[in-house]
């Protein structure tokens, strides 16, 4: 008689608000048992969220990091092996926006939207995928956006670095689709999260962070024989 699979861990960064937690507490809901990774550079907005996970069911563990920093992101590594031992599905959702037009960036600027938004899909993907590989099995959820696939006058440095997103999500998917790897790459529109405040688009037209968490998990639980390879997700009263 085999012997029955223990609940997923799932690694979630950018977990301590918006999309990120919704992504945590959807997970926590709807999956008994999970075991739940959750990273960010701010430890008291994840403890918030991992005692909601908890509530749920969940087994919720924290741990602060700046996952644009490889030496950072290499502790992190050892610290999930030590509490967990391996990542079932890792969802690369750290992410940051700055409004800043071609003409108008810095150098410092367009390097930190590309740090904080690609390097660390790179250095966290680079940590955890190769336990996965040597399992033969794993799931991979790459947070770009809308403005990754067309680019945004005035978000130079952030629709270059989501574009580099969805790059790097479809040489990780061709690299590791024979081990076992399912890689998804999604591409959200507006969402009511804590970057559009101030935005002054109305309510009615973002998603709820509900939605967008869902579709991840929708994502995970089909067959082991199918991928989403990518994930538009629009608000559906607009374009953004």
């Amino acid at each position: 008689m085999a012997a029955a699979r223990m609940p997923p861990v799932v690694l979630i960064t950018g977990a301590s608000q918006g999309i990120g937690a919704a992504i945590s507490e959807v997970f926590a809901t709807e999956i008994p048992g999970v075991r739940l990774a959750l990273v960010a550079r701010n430890r008291a907005n994840l403890a918030a969220v991992a005692r909601r996970c908890r509530r749920r069911g969940a087994r919720a563990e924290v741990f602060a990091c700046d996952v644009s920093d490889a030496a950072a992101v290499q502790t992190l590594a050892a610290a999930v092996a030590a509490r967990f031992r391996a990542v079932d599905v890792l969802i690369n959702n750290a992410g940051d926006f700055l409004a800043r037009p071609f003409l108008k960036m810095s150098v410092a600027d367009f390097d930190r939207m590309v740090a904080v938004n690609l390097r660390s899909v790179f250095l966290v993907s680079r940590a955890f995928a190769p336990a996965m590989a040597r399992r033969g099995r794993g799931d991979i959820f790459n947070m770009s956006s809308v403005a990754g696939r067309q680019g945004v006058a005035g978000d130079a440095g952030y629709s270059a670095a989501k574009f580099g997103v969805a790059g790097l999500s479809q040489v990780m998917r061709l690299e590791l689709k024979g081990r076992g790897i399912r890689v998804c790459c999604v591409f959200p529109g507006a969402t009511s999260s804590p970057s559009w405040r101030g935005s002054g688009i109305p309510p009615a037209r973002l998603m709820p962070a509900a939605d967008v968490a869902r579709a991840f998990l929708d994502c995970y639980r089909l067959s082991r024989r199918t991928v989403v390879e990518e994930m538009v997700l629009r608000p559906i009263g607009g374009d953004v």
